[in-house]
């Protein structure tokens, strides 16, 4: 059975299509990279709305069935900025192991780093994680999260996922 992962973009701008959406494309071809498992992807763009963002998380995972979303943007601190706070509203337990250690590379590499909030939460059988919105700062994340989705994915009863270990080693205890 392949994997159903979505990945939501939030922006004003890339919403109403004043700009390409270059940050959830990166996602994806990072998705397809370190993937080796079948996957698909259910793509959708909201502007910066709190109640959209909570609507799409809401459906991706209740209706869709979606194991893994990976949203990108509205993690900084400008008041349109809400995707924190509408991923924690939909979610039953917040994860915060993964916001640490993304703001923990990334000022390794920036110090505005210290501004993003972004989270990770559980929703049913969905891991939701908050990335940033700048395409290299997402892939910096990703390496540093990923070896730890799959296996959380395995605890929560998601779609199991495998990656290529050449690129992303998945961390699964011995049995």
């Amino acid at each position: 059975m392949e994997a159903l992962i979505g990945v939501l973009t939030v922006s004003d701008r890339a919403s109403r299509g004043e700009y390409e959406d270059i940050s959830g494309k990166a996602i994806i071809d990072y998705l397809k990279d370190v993937i080796k498992t079948p996957f698909r992807i259910e793509y959708r763009i909201v502007p910066d709305d709190r109640d959209l963002i909570e609507k799409q998380l809401k459906e991706m995972v209740d209706e869709l069935g979606c194991s893994l979303i990976l949203t990108t943007g509205g993690t900084g601190p400008a008041h349109r900025d809400v995707t924190p706070e509408a991923t924690e509203s939909v979610c039953d337990k917040i994860l915060p192991g993964f916001g640490e250690l993304m703001r923990q590379v990334s000022l390794q590499q920036v110090p505005t780093a210290i501004l993003s909030r972004q989270i990770a939460g559980i929703r049913k059988n969905c891991l939701i994680i908050n990335l940033p919105g700048k395409p290299q700062s997402i892939k910096i994340c990703l390496d540093a999260v990923f070896p730890a989705v799959p296996y959380c994915i395995d605890l929560i009863g998601g779609a199991f996922i495998d990656t290529y270990e050449n690129k992303i080693k998945a961390f699964r205890p011995a049995k």
